[in-house]
């Protein structure tokens, strides 16, 4: 082989060489450029979902502040129309004997050793007086209704109370007003859902200081039969 020859092999080798080191630098430097990319995507993602968590919590921090300064002033209103019973005359013995209750639906009293369940329970029949007393002195608010009230009232109250721990609801003829709220020692009419009086209520006495027992259970008592 002439020495001609020799170099041009050698020179194509040199340039095939050459060529895949470029090659190779090439595609290490386009690897470089994606995985900075994908990391700076990524990143920015996370950044976007850190900031938006970030954002969705203080918006329900500031909501959840805003429905407590609500709920301070809601109870710290008058309710017009309130009734009212000295709780040092409302006796609070367990009894299994029928008890009368001197006001409809009773507000306190003797009553049955087992409370009426009322971890936000809508009962669709009457329940039993007794029951229901025990769950007054255990800090629950006891929505009452004849079927005077309306269809839409009645869901109404009862889309309420099934969000409202303490709270029970049921259908009471007995009673003189259309929508009666009771509590241990207290008492309000109203004719409808909408009116003011009911979130007062609602504010001001589930687990409210009238409570004799707060804290107690609401659940792990009489269901519905």
């Amino acid at each position: 082989m002439s020495f001609d020859r020799r170099t041009r092999i050698e020179q194509m080798r040199n340039a095939d060489r050459a060529r895949d080191r470029r090659n190779r630098v090439l595609v290490i430097g386009l690897s470089v450029v994606v995985v900075a990319g994908l990391v700076g995507f990524g990143t920015s993602v996370l950044l976007d979902k850190s900031e938006a968590s970030e954002k969705k919590h203080a918006a329900a921090a500031q909501d959840a502040k805003a429905a407590a300064t609500d709920k301070e002033k809601l109870a710290s209103e008058p309710i017009e129309g309130l009734k009212t019973w000295d709780a040092k005359k409302l006796t609070r013995n367990h009894v299994t004997t029928t008890v009368t209750y001197p006001m409809k639906p009773p507000v306190g009293g003797d009553h049955s050793p087992v409370w009426m369940n009322c971890d936000g329970e809508v009962y669709e029949k009457a329940i039993p007086d007794m029951n229901a007393v025990h769950s007054l002195e255990h800090g629950s608010v006891w929505v009452t209704y004849t079927d005077k009230a309306s269809d839409a009232d009645v869901a109404a109250l009862a889309k309420r109370v099934g969000k409202t721990p303490y709270t029970l609801m049921s259908p009471h003829q007995d009673q003189a007003g259309t929508i009666t709220l009771s509590a241990w020692g207290n008492q309000v009419t109203v004719d409808s859902a909408a009116d003011r009086r009911v979130d007062q209520f609602f504010a001001k006495f589930v687990q409210g200081a009238q409570t004799p027992e707060p804290g107690a259970a609401c659940t792990g008592g009489l269901g519905a039969q």
